[in-house]
């Protein structure tokens, strides 16, 4: 079966995680993913956090699978040539490089447009234009640039991070979608264009219900959040729901620290809740009967539910409420999603053999395209594919061979 982006070529020069987030996901669907790095180092991440001697980490194989590898001196007139050949037979660049640093090289946008007109030359980078357009960012400072760690975390603690990699990650996904409109485009125009996201436009993005909320509180207090005395800015709201509804994480059995299960409680759950929990009398309770006689006491409310939860497990919790079609989800560790058959089962993990570091667990491809399947492939050893990249290119064995002696691959 043939893939999606099959005979696409995507000339990958990112590095870490922001833009190899956006080429795995391209090549998953079936984009040649060729990937240049620096010899004898290759991307950063090959060495950071390693855990087994004399292998890639793992930082890097979960961002790098089904892509070819190429190592490319651009510093020297040969590694120059190869990459300008590259350009001009692949259909999109990407990059996340600091400001700057291609453009030094003589890799302008300009430049790319000289050697390809149809290139799509896709950029990544911690700002967009403005004051701190040459500013670096990393996945923290687009968080809180972005402005999801001031709205995350209790009330009376600091501004927090979310372990989601939504600066880095998150803007590679954006990236994709920027990346698919410009090769849709191209198929009327005929031209490349640039796609340029900016890691503190995409977590801005991502949340847009805290721009709306900053927008309501023009019009008095947010009563969805637990906040007692509001500012002039969105709070920080705890487990609070976003979405106007209340929600809370309660404990369960055994009590361990992640032993927990989000609940929201929407207008037609009460009646089936307090069934569920044995308190049939706060039905019609005036005090708790309605969503406005409720709001004051959201605290109490959920701690009615949480003294029924403590007795049941997250997943004897998420069971029972499924069946009263009450939402809520039970508070997943890592462990408990890298042992979840399920997840195996339908390849959102994958078990992977990699020559150096064993077999080992990767995400898997999160978009599902019936007639594209995806098919998971280990991330390529450093330099692997270089000599079969300069024969497609025309290179004959000799003029490898200069290149490698040149050390310019």
């Amino acid at each position: 079966m043939s893939k999606a982006l099959e005979g696409v070529r995507i000339l990958d020069l990112g590095h870490v995680q922001a833009a190899p987030t956006a080429t795995q996901l391209l090549a998953w669907m079936g984009a040649d993913v060729i990937k240049v790095e620096m010899p004898g180092r290759g991307d950063i991440t090959r060495g950071q956090l390693r855990d087994v001697k004399g292998a890639d980490s793992l930082y890097f194989t979960m961002l790098n699978s089904n892509k070819r590898s190429i190592t490319l001196n651009l510093k020297s007139p040969g590694g120059k040539k190869v990459l300008e050949e590259l350009v001009r037979r692949c259909d999109v660049v990407v990059e996340n490089f600091g400001p700057g640093v291609l453009d030094r090289q003589g890799f302008t946008w300009e430049r790319f447009q000289e050697i390809n007109p149809r290139i799509i030359y896709a950029s990544i980078k911690g700002f967009g234009p403005g004051r701190y357009a040459d500013f670096k960012a990393y996945e923290n400072v687009a968080q809180c640039m972005g402005g999801a760690a001031s709205t995350t975390g209790w009330e009376d603690g600091p501004p927090t991070v979310t372990g989601a990699q939504i600066g880095d990650s998150g803007t590679g996904v954006h990236l994709v979608a920027g990346i698919l409109a410009a090769l849709f485009q191209r198929e009327r125009s005929g031209k490349g264009q640039r796609v340029q996201v900016a890691m503190t436009d995409a977590v801005l993005n991502l949340c847009r219900v805290k721009m709306r909320d900053q927008q309501r509180l023009e019009h008095g207090p947010l009563l969805e959040y637990p906040t007692k005395e509001f500012g002039d800015t969105v709070p920080r709201a705890g487990n609070a729901s976003g979405g106007g509804q209340p929600g809370a994480a309660l404990r369960c059995a055994p009590g361990g620290p992640n032993d927990y299960v989000y609940v929201i409680i929407q207008p037609p759950s009460w009646e089936p809740l307090m069934k569920i929990v044995g308190r049939q009398e706060l039905i019609t309770d005036p005090d708790y009967a309605t969503p406005e006689a409720r709001l004051p006491r959201i605290p109490e409310c959920f701690s009615i539910i949480e003294h029924w939860t403590l007795t049941k497990t997250k997943f004897e919790v998420m069971a029972a409420l499924n069946e009263a079609d009450i939402p809520c989800g039970p508070i997943l560790s890592m462990r408990d999603i890298y042992e979840d058959k399920e997840l195996h089962e339908r390849g959102m993990l994958v078990e992977v053999d990699h020559p150096t570091r064993g077999r080992y667990v990767q995400v898997g491809m999160p978009i599902q395209l019936s007639d594209s399947p995806p098919d998971v492939k280990r991330s390529p050893l450093l330099g692997e594919h270089t000599d079969e990249v300069l024969g497609w290119l025309g290179y004959d064995n000799a003029g490898i061979k200069t290149l490698h002696d040149d050390g310019a691959v």
